[in-house]
This record gives C-alpha cells, sequence and structure tokens, in this order.
C-alpha cells in the first residue's frame, strides 16, 4: 500500500518557475516508476514525467527542456521543477507511484499549477 500527498502548486506568470512535490508513505522500496500527469479541464490526464529507481527519466514532449523530475529515495519524495512555464501548462498535477511487480497505480490528490499569461 502507498499514498501520495503532493505539494508546491500554485499560481505563476508565464515564464516562470514551480517545484511540486510528492511525498510516499508505505513500502516505498516496493515503488517502481514514480511520475507526474496533469489534467486540464476537458481534457484526458496525460504523461508529463515519470523516473524508474534507477533514476532514469521519460518527459512528454512538451516539456522537454523545461521541466525536471528527480527522486530522493531517502526522502521517498519525487519532485518535478518546472521553468519556463507556459498558460497551456495550467492543470492539476497528479502524481503516479506504480508499485509491486504488477505495477499497481497509485495516485496522489492533485495539486493546481496555473499559470497566467
Amino acid at each position: 500500500q502507498v499514498q501520495l500527498v503532493e505539494s508546491g502548486g500554485g499560481l505563476v506568470q508565464a515564464g516562470g518557475s514551480l517545484r511540486v512535490s510528492c511525498v510516499a508513505s508505505g513500502s516505498f522500496i516496493s515503488i517502481s516508476t514514480m511520475g507526474w500527469y496533469r489534467q486540464a479541464p476537458g481534457k484526458q490526464r496525460e504523461l508529463v514525467a515519470e523516473i524508474t529507481s534507477f533514476s532514469s527519466a521519460n518527459y512528454a514532449d512538451s516539456v522537454k527542456g523545461r521541466f525536471t523530475i528527480s527522486r530522493d529515495n531517502a526522502k521517498n519524495t519525487v519532485y518535478l521543477q518546472m521553468n519556463g512555464l507556459k498558460p497551456e501548462d495550467t492543470a492539476v498535477y497528479y502524481c503516479n507511484a506504480k508499485y509491486g511487480p504488477m505495477r499497481l497505480n497509485y495516485w496522489g490528490q492533485g495539486t493546481q499549477v496555473t499559470v497566467s499569461s
């Protein structure tokens, strides 16, 4: 079992930066990939970035070069540093963890990121 709690969202002007964090409680050692997804109003939830337990990262094309995902296993935490934010980055950002050999999906409650133009 895993519980995920996000923090760090907010309102920022275009071109600004934010860092969102996700703390996992429970059996962190059994978590393989952790990631960030986002969902804008009227749109499907989409992958933003993900990172494996070996710190291999994968990014959506729309955020490459602007966002950086990182993972601190000692703190059971995954971060998403977002630079050069654009209004189209506005969404609820959800932390995701894939747990155990079956890669069961766990989700956080989401944190709102709003980028004003």
